[in-house]
């Protein structure tokens, strides 16, 4: 493609001229032929100082050195001035003190828009004020946050210091009252807390145990195996301990005998039940009868009534149709409480 392009941009490609030779100056160094061989130092050690007569070496100051220095500087400086400024100094003729030191108070952290009115109408209450005086920036002009009050007299400044000594011992009992009235009442949530506990399990015990014995008293309880059955349908003997059934222990006789065992066990509980509920029904039957037996007899005694006493006149109506059933049985019933007696021999 360069064969293509015009002889003026063919000229930027060319070549250039080749370097010319040019011989060298002098001989490389390792050509050079030296006439004059090396030597050492011996011949100039007569030139040479004595180490006698030298100087001590001199120690250069580290940084850490140097910063103490400084720093020991400084305080010295600070002392010395210190030193000045208390034999120069006088109390008594300063020009900037005023009012009397034993009769000012100082009050500090003061409100940036708190103002003199304030501070005088709030401090005036424990005694007369003779000046107050608050401190300003002298660059911005704005308030400090603290004010000095000189009173009339010492017993004000002592006042408003013991009150506020006073405050503040109340506040520190207050809050020693309230943190041990709240550990109080943390100790006695945590008790009612364990109080709930043991009475929520003596609960869960109580219900555990009942549910056990209502499921006892459901399979006939094993208090039931010792009362004798009343219809002979006492528990076979299945022969002495330690003997086994023709077929083992878990064998199909055995287990034909613990479905009989436990079917007695539900009907003679069932049986029991029932003769408690009549035995019950009887008692509360002789009782009203007894109740009617006795109001049948006081109305007979108010009426003054004759006639020849049968022996029923003092028995209810119930009692009654109890001894006409009973005529044609083995006894009758007592007028006086109802109870089946023998009949006489005829």
């Amino acid at each position: 493609m360069t064969q293509f392009l015009p002889p003026n941009l063919l000229a930027l490609f060319a070549p250039r001229d080749p370097i010319p030779y040019l011989p060298p100056l002098e001989k490389l160094p390792h050509e050079k032929h030296h006439n004059q061989p090396y030597c050492g130092i011996a011949p100039y050690i007569r030139e040479f100082e004595d180490p006698r007569d030298a100087p001590p070496p001199t120690r250069a100051e580290t940084r850490e050195e140097r910063m103490e220095r400084k720093r020991r500087e400084k305080i010295e400086r600070r002392q010395q001035e210190v030193e000045t400024e208390l034999k120069m100094w006088d109390p008594h003729n300063d020009p900037n003190a005023q009012g009397d030191a034993f009769k000012t108070l100082f009050v500090a952290r003061v409100n940036y828009d708190t103002t003199e009115s304030k501070l005088r109408r709030e401090f005036e209450v424990y005694g007369p004020i003779k000046r107050i005086h608050m401190v300003y920036s002298k660059r911005s002009g704005k308030p400090r946050g603290y004010a000095f009050i000189e009173y009339e007299h010492d017993r004000e400044r002592d006042k408003e210091r013991e009150r506020r000594r006073s405050r503040s011992r109340d506040r520190r009992r207050r809050s020693r009252s309230r943190d041990k009235e709240e550990r109080r009442r943390s100790r006695e949530r945590s008790k009612d807390k364990d109080r709930d506990r043991k009475r929520r399990s003596s609960r869960s015990r109580e219900r555990a145990r009942r549910e056990r014995e209502r499921k006892e008293e459901l399979r006939g309880g094993g208090g039931d195996m010792a009362e004798p059955s009343e219809a002979g349908d006492a528990p076979p003997d299945d022969g002495p301990p330690g003997e086994l059934g023709p077929d083992g222990p878990d064998g199909p006789e055995e287990k034909g005998r613990d479905r009989d065992r436990e079917r007695r066990r539900s009907h003679r509980s069932e049986r029991e039940r029932r003769r408690d509920r009549d035995r019950d029904r009887d008692r509360d039957r002789e009782h009203k009868r007894g109740e009617r037996g006795s109001e049948r007899g006081r109305d007979e005694a108010r009426g003054g009534g004759g006639g020849q006493d049968n022996g029923l006149e003092g028995l209810g109506n119930d009692s009654r149709d109890m001894y006409m059933e009973s005529e044609g049985g083995d006894g009758y019933l007592a007028p006086e409480n109802g109870y089946l007696l023998e009949a006489a021999p005829e």
